[in-house]
């Protein structure tokens, strides 16, 4: 079909569509028919017919105006594929200048401690450390320890110091990973045999207890060493290790980790994990003797995940050896090892090399590990180089062995953290005969020192102090100044960041297909697809441009997609209507899950899981963006093309009817490129969302002070807002004092149904 075809088509269905409202507004007969015979009836039937068929084509034209693609066909988009698992592929590329690098480890940084809960840090309480049981072996001594990382939980494990050493002394951090009984772990005989059979193991009782033989060989090189345990492991019995999603914890108050309620606070297990580190390392640092200059952690497995992650969110350690878990494989399979955007866009690799300049060593085995030597540790090593010390980093490679931390791979290590925290030790180093602890001289727990209580009500307990602690750090942030709106945008606006997952300034290239166009109430409509094309995304659309255009642009979100143009077949909505003859320009999308994403053309209202880890939600939204974010995304996107194609000399959005909370997230994203937004939050809240499959789940929102603490983030942009009762939220109406620019807030209280026209007429004036 011609265009001109096509346009001649439109112009005789709106002709139809004119008939069939002429006829529909004849009003009802009175009284009986003027006849009542078979020819009257046939004649009836027949006008039901030529009614039906006349209805039924204005819907198909109507359908043809709004789909972009054919019928049956979705867009082909990268996020319509396969979910990013734990066990896929994440390279690093190292950037080019030592500038750039300082630019994405800032950023990195910044999503490891949002997604482990950290961002900003809990406030320290004290330790209240408790130190007894000590064992003297000669050459060191070994104490139980115990103390509070959060009131009332405790952190546990032992202390091995060196005897007869003067002067500060270098410290070691050892957490160990899932090895049964953690701490207390003892190799089973077959399994300690077969160690020493494969070259693997060298002596006895080292290979029969490999943790405390590390402890033991760095205390007797001089490092105070405190050997702490996993959530759920030996001592540390409060919390369970991998208790997942129990229904009775997943209350609206008072809730437990794995609830949707604790994601959408950033409350989970590594979270805890990871804190529990970063106070272990204050604990190191309280003894008079250590020198906080020279502190080393080394652990293996999942003690090799929280020795980089640690080192990438903590300045103080001096040195690190991971030992096999840093690859561009598996990325840890333990709910310990995963959160909420830990890994979108990035991996294990890169976040060991945050902890670059410092020396980093690797260890490497015939696991997920395997290979390190060609893909990851080549990457680790130019960026060692380009910042100019490319001797700090090593691995060591040790493929005829399984997963381990055995005796090849501590010889490797001991080397590394002498040269490193200058211990002066002789080379080579061996491990020595040694008298091991028994569980009864490890454990912290005693008649004296009774173990806490835990179970399901010190886990309530746990989380809601800890979300007391967070809403008092967020309330203080609610800008009272100029100063403060810098801090607010700095931890609030940060953390949105990394939710979000994008900015319009890393749109690197959106592309655009003209798909066809149609006139509908006199305007001309061009059918769009929008692609970014670095993340392989399509978005339908429709815009129309005015003839004259005032050069002003709005992007038109709705919770339908570009079909919240339209109010019904072949008419464009009165709103939308209203800006075309003022002179603006609009844009109307499909947002991701909506319109020609769906097989029905109705919006998800759930998103996809990983189905072998739907208990979770680290193991989803730890590698792919939530639904909410991908909309957001779309509207960047399509911000980026206005840009480009109409260069207007202002673009607006606008998002009303319950699609007001992207087009809040996407304000800041923009980046200032936004001129005016008119938002309809229907009173939305992230708090509300029960489940972690809702479309509008965002982990970490009810954290950040949910919706208007994102709306905050808009000014001094001007903002229109609806949906929020007689005035906008405290901490919107602080910003916008704060930027000196309480103007710039209006605040719309008519009914919902002429929210519309009241927003129009605020764009427009």
């Amino acid at each position: 079909m011609t265009q001109q075809e096509k346009l001649s088509q439109d112009g005789r269905t709106e002709r139809a569509a004119r008939r069939w409202s002429v006829q529909r507004c004849e009003g009802p007969r009175t009284g009986p028919p003027p006849c009542a015979g078979v020819a009257e009836t046939f004649f009836r039937q027949g006008m039901c017919a030529v009614l039906l068929w006349l209805a039924v084509v204005a819907s198909s034209i109507a359908g043809d105006v709004v789909r972009v693609l054919p019928q049956g066909k979705r867009p082909e988009d990268s996020r319509l594929g396969p979910l990013k698992t734990l066990k896929d592929y994440f390279p690093f590329a190292p950037p080019a200048t030592t500038e750039a690098w300082r630019r994405r480890a800032e950023r990195v940084r910044r999503q490891v401690l949002v997604a482990t809960g950290l961002w900003p840090m809990p406030t320290k309480t004290p330790l209240k450390a408790v130190l007894h049981g000590k064992i003297d072996r000669g050459q060191y001594t070994v104490e139980k320890v115990y103390f509070q990382s959060f009131p009332g939980h405790f952190v546990t494990g032992n202390l091995y110091r060196p005897v007869g050493r003067s002067g500060k002394l270098a410290g070691v951090l050892c957490p160990h990973g899932h090895w049964a009984n953690g701490r207390f772990y003892e190799a089973p005989e077959k399994n300690f045999k077969q160690q020493l059979e494969a070259g693997a193991e060298k002596f006895d009782p080292s290979g029969r207890y490999p943790l405390q033989a590390r402890c033991v060989q760095l205390a007797r090189m001089g490092c105070v060493v405190f050997h702490y345990d996993m959530v759920g492991y030996a001592d540390h019995q409060q919390l369970a290790h991998r208790a997942g999603s129990r229904e009775h914890m997943n209350t609206k108050e008072n809730w437990g980790y794995f609830s949707p309620k604790a994601e959408l606070w950033l409350q989970t297990i590594m979270g805890l994990q990871t804190y529990n580190s970063i106070r272990a390392l204050d604990f190191l640092l309280s003894l008079p003797e250590v020198d906080p200059k020279r502190i080393g952690v080394t652990g293996a497995s999942g003690g090799g995940t929280q020795t980089f992650i640690l080192c990438a969110v903590d300045p103080r350690p001096a040195v690190a050896v991971p030992a096999v878990m840093v690859s561009t494989a598996m990325q840890g399979g333990c709910t310990c090892e995963n959160a909420c955007y830990l890994r979108i866009g990035t991996g294990n690799v890169e976040i060991a090399a945050l902890f670059a300049p410092r020396p980093l060593g690797l260890i490497a085995a015939d696991d997920w590990t395997k290979e390190m030597e060609t893909k990851g540790f080549p990457e680790l090593e130019r960026l060692y180089t380009m910042l100019g010390v490319p001797e700090r980093v090593a691995l060591w490679a040790f493929l005829q062995f399984p997963h381990n931390y055995n005796y090849v791979s501590r010889t490797a290590m001991y080397p590394w953290f002498n040269e490193h925290l200058g211990l002066g030790m002789e080379e080579p180093i061996e491990e020595r005969d040694f008298e091991p602890l028994t569980r009864e001289e490890l454990t912290v727990w005693d008649d004296e020192h009774p173990s806490p209580p835990g179970g399901d009500e010190h886990e309530r307990a746990l989380l809601r102090w800890i979300t007391n602690d967070t809403r008092r750090k967020m309330t203080a942030l609610v800008p009272k100044g100029a100063g403060s709106l810098d801090r607010y945008r700095q931890v609030i606006g940060g953390a949105v960041d990394v939710m979000i997952g994008r900015r319009l300034e890393e749109i690197q290239e959106v592309a655009w297909e003209d798909r066809g166009q149609a006139t509908v109430d006199g305007f001309l409509l061009k059918k769009l697809l929008i692609r970014n094309v670095a993340a392989g995304e399509e978005i339908p659309a429709i815009g129309v441009v005015p003839r004259p255009w005032n050069r002003q642009a709005v992007i038109w979100v709705t919770r339908t997609g570009k079909q919240g143009l339209f109010d019904g077949p072949g008419r464009l909505g009165p709103a939308v209507k209203r800006l075309l003859e003022g002179g603006t320009a609009v844009l109307g999308l499909d947002l991701f899950g909506q319109g020609e994403f769906t097989n029905d053309g109705k919006p998800l209202a759930k998103q996809r899981l990983n189905s072998d880890r739907h208990a979770y939600a680290g193991y989803t939204y730890g590698y792919n963006h939530p639904m909410f974010a991908q909309r957001v995304h779309d509207i960047l996107a399509a911000v980026k093309m206005v840009q480009a194609r109409w260069a207007p000399d202002r673009i607006h959005l606008a998002g009303l009817d319950g699609a007001g909370h992207w087009v809040a997230a996407a304000i800041p994203q923009a980046g200032g490129a936004i001129g005016r937004a008119a938002v309809d939050t229907a009173g939305f809240r992230f708090a509300d969302v029960e489940a972690i499959d809702d479309a509008g789940f965002l982990p970490g929102a009810a954290k950040y002070l949910d919706l208007p603490g994102i709306l905050a983030l808009a000014a001094p942009t001007e903002l229109w807002l609806a949906g929020e009762g007689p005035q906008a939220p405290a901490v919107v109406r602080a910003a916008y004092r704060a930027a000196g620019v309480p103007e710039k807030l209006t605040v719309c209280n008519t009914n919902r149904e002429a929210r519309a026209s009241a927003a129009v007429q605020w764009l427009l004036r």
